[in-house]
């Protein structure tokens, strides 16, 4: 298959094909790397709360929160990603996609650090409609995003719709009557190349 054919589907099979012949080497090279907003991220929300990992990745970041005694599930497209980070964790990472989510009114937090990059610009409102269901209200989400503002592959040949902060709010806006949106432009690593744009974003379900 062309890897640009599925860009239009709510998966790209090139990408899930990269980890999962890369699973050990992308898994190592982010140890000790949590997520740069993760620490003010736990700072904001309660003690108590249930967070969704969103393609967990190694699970460095999942690793941490439940360091800090927070009830987490994670979730991880890639059977070899979850493998790695079910025994970093001690418990099973759950193999899902994406458009597999179907919790209702579950989780305090829904995280996404890097992962949701690699849906299909017209898939991603249906994804974050998902996202949005699966929080509790009130419920806080908070992801991370390779910039760019046109969607491409990198020198990898993984899928990333490497959105403007424009685009992203709006994308955001048409998913679900999210609130207290907060749009933060930086600059950031990669696993394939130097630093380069980012985004990160928080956003919250409405109270019902």
């Amino acid at each position: 298959m062309n890897p640009d054919d599925a860009i239009s589907g709510m998966f790209d099979p090139a990408t899930l094909h990269f980890y999962a012949e890369q699973a050990p080497v992308y898994a190592a090279s982010g140890a000790g790397g949590r997520n740069r907003f993760l620490d003010a991220f736990l700072d904001r929300i309660r003690p108590e709360s249930r967070i969704l990992d969103l393609g967990c990745g190694g699970a460095i970041d999942a690793s941490a929160m439940l360091d800090r005694g927070f009830d987490v599930d994670a979730i991880e497209a890639s059977p070899a990603l979850a493998a790695i980070a079910s025994r970093r964790l001690g418990r099973t990472v759950a193999v899902m996609r994406f458009d597999e989510l179907t919790a209702r009114n579950e989780y305090d937090a829904v995280w996404a650090s890097a992962s949701l990059i690699h849906v299909p610009r017209p898939a991603l409102p249906s994804i974050l409609r998902k996202v949005y269901a699966a929080l509790r209200p009130e419920g806080v989400h908070f992801a991370t995003y390779k910039s760019g503002g046109k969607e491409g592959r990198d020198s990898a040949g993984r899928y990333y719709s490497y959105p403007s902060a424009a685009e992203l709010r709006s994308w955001y806006l048409a998913s679900a009557p999210w609130t207290h949106m907060s749009v933060h432009e930086y600059v950031g690593g990669g696993f394939d190349s130097g630093n380069g744009p980012w985004i990160s974003i928080e956003a919250r379900r409405a109270a019902d």
